[in-house]
């Protein structure tokens, strides 16, 4: 029977432990601000991906305490407020972050930029199609920003 629920004792601490350690989350991610929400970037998702791990393994852990999964938590974001606080400086933002690549210029595929960007002109295709451009030809520039979203400004601006 213990396989199926456990020690019954310990779960009254996993349920606290879990809110407690969602809560610590909760805050520890207010007080760094809406950029961890804001749209992923690498560094954003790595400390999602970290957070998740640690709130949702630690509770049940029997040989890790709340205090162990706080200090986990807040040191993780911790290391994320200081890659933050280095990606604003030029230099820093160079080591953290993909500039911009430029995919498509006045309706051309530049395909040098295509591949470094590891994409293909099936990839570039459907991407286009998402933001409801059927023809390369249609696109005055296609640029694929640093968060891996692609930027598309149709042929009509080029004219405006």
């Amino acid at each position: 029977m213990t396989a199926l629920i456990g020690h019954a004792d310990r779960l009254v601490w996993v349920a606290l432990k879990a809110v407690l350690l969602y809560v610590t989350a909760v805050l520890a991610m207010r007080v760094g601000g809406r950029r961890t929400l804001a749209e992923l970037s690498a560094y954003d998702f790595v400390a999602a991906v970290a957070v998740g791990a640690i709130v949702g393994r630690l509770p049940s852990a029997p040989d890790a305490s709340y205090l162990s999964g706080a200090v986990t938590l807040v040191a993780i974001l911790a290391a994320h407020a200081l890659i933050t606080w280095v990606r604003l400086r030029p230099a820093g933002r160079r080591l953290i972050e993909k500039g911009p690549v430029v995919i498509v210029a006045r309706g051309q595929v530049l395909s040098g930029n295509l591949r470094r960007a590891g994409l293909t002109r099936a990839d570039l295709d459907a991407l286009l199609r998402e933001r409801g451009v059927g023809e390369v030809d249609g696109v005055h520039l296609a640029v694929l920003e640093g968060r891996g979203r692609l930027s598309v400004l149709p042929r009509e601006a080029e004219r405006r």
